[in-house]
Formats: C-alpha cells, sequence, structure tokens
C-alpha cells in the first residue's frame, strides 16, 4: 500500500488573507514587535499567507495514494483561539475540503493545536477555546482519537494539545479548566481503550501533532507496555528538521520562566525532549517548511500489510 503523509499545511482563506496586515498588532513594544518581525521574516515563514498552492500540487502528486494522513494545523489561526473564530474555521474548513475532495474516506486527519488555539508568540494573546475544539470535532467531523487497521498495520491519530494538556492547561480560561479536564479523560479512555486491544503482533504507526505530547504518553502504563510495537510515530508541529534536530540538542535545558508564557511553554517541552526518542518520532515538515532553509515537503510511505518489512519512508521536497 502507499501512503501519503501531510502535516501543518496552515492553509489561508480569503477572511484571514484581509489579516496580513494585523499579525503583530498585539504585541504592544515597539522592540519586541521589530524582533518578532524579523524573526518571522528571515527565520520561520515571511509571509504565511503565500503557500496555498503547496497544498495543491500535493494532491496532485499524491491522488493515487491508498491512504492520506494529515498529522494537523489545517489553518493559519490569525486570531490564536482557534476554529472559534470564523476566520480559521473558513481556512480550516477550505483545507479539509479540499483533501477529501481529493481522496474521499481514504482521509485520516488528526487534530492540531492550532485547530485549538495557543497563545501567540511575544503577546499575551489567544489560547485554547473549548469551542474551538467542539467545532473541530462536531463540524468538521475530525475525530480526536481515531484507529485504522491495515493488515498488520495500526495507525492510530491522537489528539496531541489533549494528550499534553497539563503542559497547555495554563493558557486556557478559568471557567473552562473542569470541561477540559473532562474531555482530556474521555481522550485518554478512548486512546487506552485502543492500545489494549492490539494484538501482540501488531506494528504499530502513531500519528501525534506536537511532539510535547510524548513524554506525557510515555508516563501511561498502557502506553509503554506497546513501546515495542511502535515502529514510527509521525509528528508535526515543527515545520523543520532543522528545528527538531534543536529540540534534540537541548533536551534537559531548564524551564525559561522569566520571557513570558510561549518561551516557559516551549522550553518546559524542549527540556522533555529526550523521552520523544522511544516513541521513534519522524518529522514530517510542514510543506514550505523555514524560510531559512525552505525545506519543506512531504511524506510518501510504502506499506506492506503482511507487515514482512518495515515501512518505508520516502520524503518529497516542495521547492517553492
Amino acid at each position: 500500500m502507499r501512503l501519503a503523509i501531510i502535516s501543518d499545511i496552515h492553509y489561508a482563506g480569503p477572511l484571514e488573507r484581509k489579516r496580513r496586515d494585523q499579525l503583530f498588532a498585539p504585541i504592544k513594544s515597539p522592540l519586541r514587535r521589530w524582533a518578532t518581525r524579523q524573526y518571522r521574516r528571515w527565520v520561520w515563514l515571511r509571509d504565511p499567507f503565500a503557500h496555498n498552492h503547496l497544498l495543491d500540487r500535493f494532491l496532485d502528486q499524491t491522488r493515487d495514494a491508498d491512504l492520506a494522513l494529515a498529522n494537523g494545523d489545517y489553518s493559519c489561526d490569525t486570531a490564536y483561539i482557534g476554529l472559534c473564530d470564523d476566520a480559521a474555521y473558513e481556512s480550516a474548513r477550505e483545507c479539509l475540503g479540499k483533501l477529501r475532495a481529493a481522496f474521499g474516506p481514504r482521509l485520516l486527519a488528526t487534530i492540531g493545536d492550532h485547530e485549538i488555539g495557543k497563545k501567540m508568540l511575544a503577546a499575551n494573546e489567544g489560547g485554547l477555546r473549548l469551542a474551538s475544539y467542539r467545532r473541530a470535532v462536531d463540524e468538521l467531523g475530525l475525530a480526536p482519537v481515531w484507529k485504522h487497521v491495515v493488515g498488520k498495520y495500526v495507525l492510530v491519530g491522537v489528539t496531541s494539545t489533549l494528550a499534553a494538556f497539563p503542559l497547555m492547561a495554563g493558557e486556557t480560561l478559568p471557567e473552562e479548566r473542569a470541561p477540559w479536564e473532562e474531555v482530556r479523560g474521555r481522550h485518554r479512555a478512548a486512546l487506552q481503550e485502543i492500545f489494549d486491544g492490539l494484538d501482540s503482533d501488531a506494528r504499530l504507526l502513531l500519528f501525534c501533532h506536537d511532539p510535547s505530547a510524548l513524554p506525557f504518553l510515555g508516563r501511561e502504563e498502557f502506553v509503554r507496555r506497546r513501546l515495542p510495537q511502535i515502529e514510527r510515530t509521525i509528528i508535526g508541529h515543527l515545520h523543520s528538521n532543522a528545528v527538531y534536530r534543536q529540540a534534540q540538542r537541548l533536551a534537559g535545558m531548564p524551564v525559561i520562566k522569566f520571557l513570558g508564557h510561549t518561551p516557559a511553554r516551549l522550553s518546559a517541552a524542549v527540556r522533555e525532549a529526550r523521552h520523544w526518542r522511544p516513541f521513534k518520532p519522524l518529522l514530517c515538515p510542514s510543506p514550505p517548511g523555514m524560510q531559512l532553509l525552505k525545506d519543506g515537503g512531504y511524506y510518501v510511505v510504502t506499506l506492506d500489510p503482511a507487515g514482512r518489512a518495515p515501512a518505508k519512508f520516502e520524503f518529497r521536497a516542495l521547492p517553492w
């Protein structure tokens, strides 16, 4: 079988594209706003709205795949509150509409952190919203946990924000904390049912958008028992393998608490990066990658349902 994997599409619909000049408005400090602009311009992504065509190229090149896996982040999340923002919802709906038109029931899709919301870099703006999570599930039809069997292989998708909720809880609204815990509990129970039901000879491919969730999953006994059966964990979120490699180098670093919420969250996640390794992670970068390297693309996987050989992952670049 042939699988196509894409992650972090960050599609920009019409309403989000109109916000091009408002991206940095929440950053009140002129110096911090300038520094963030320079980082975006030269390192991360100069124009986050300019890469919709890369999704079309992916679809043109992989339309005949037996399965397609989309590993989260379908909008630009320009309000930083996920899909309860109508502009972000429009982007995600268009993005998933293109994927579903191409692959139909052959598409499997996880929920990324930008579907739910997260605070922006350099400003205390945005965060998780329960309404965004519900919109992702109820209106866009994204399953929080899913399983798909291909012979000896079992493909499992999780919602990384829920698995790593202790790391993200500080970005929730106080009145939504208890409902979030209930949602997290249901997510854990559904995942445990899948892991407990695996055959002893099953080969597992795990799809988890944000690798920050892996240490939390690794503390669950029902996951630890199955770690030898995990052949690969496909992650996204980091956009570039250069970022992934740097996270591995910085594993064990102290948590940075004096620069605000985002550096604190990121450094806490990187501190635990050594615990990613038992999951055998493979980063699927965003289609454009990062501005500095233009190293984006997607993966095509050759899978033997009989399990006679390990899955073969082939990276395909999307130059721009």
